[in-house]
């Protein structure tokens, strides 16, 4: 692997692993609890991370990523727990899912990382950059877990 493509996947783990311990200090009912003035919860935000990631990498390569069946139903743009079906994943399958997520698409994408695709929104033409971006908007969904853990927490 080259220098380049360690680096992002050491900060696609780092990020990662930072959003996983906050989660696991939710307890499963934590997780659930949409807190006043919210419109989603930390189940939610993890599920729509982990869409997310594999949601850019399709649209920029065309191919079928690994994206459970439902996930675009429950964890899209715009949807809320409200959502949510008995088949939608539980807390714990969620941080199982996003744990193993980042090791997965470099096993699949690493050796194309760089290879160039007709560009798509913002411009990115490269798995690379879908993955800043990605990584961008995980910090996002990890602050409003860290929102959430304070208003829960008053």
């Amino acid at each position: 692997m080259e220098k380049r493509q360690e680096i992002l996947l050491g900060q696609m783990r780092t990020y990662r692993n930072e959003l996983l311990q906050l989660a696991k200090s939710f307890t499963k009912e934590e997780a659930d609890i949409i807190p006043r003035g919210f419109r989603n919860n930390v189940r939610w935000n993890l599920g729509h991370v982990f869409l997310d990631q594999y949601s850019w990498i399709q649209a920029l390569t065309k191919e079928e990523a690994p994206i459970p069946d439902g996930f675009k139903n429950w964890f899209s743009y715009g949807t809320t727990p409200a959502d949510f079906t008995n088949k939608t994943p539980e807390f714990n399958e969620l941080l199982s899912l996003l744990q193993a997520q980042p090791d997965r698409i470099f096993e699949r994408y690493a050796d194309r990382i760089d290879e160039e695709y007709p560009a798509i929104d913002l411009g990115m033409q490269t798995i690379e950059q879908v993955l800043v971006r990605t990584i961008f908007h995980e910090g996002m969904h990890l602050q409003a877990i860290m929102d959430i853990r304070k208003a829960l927490n008053s």
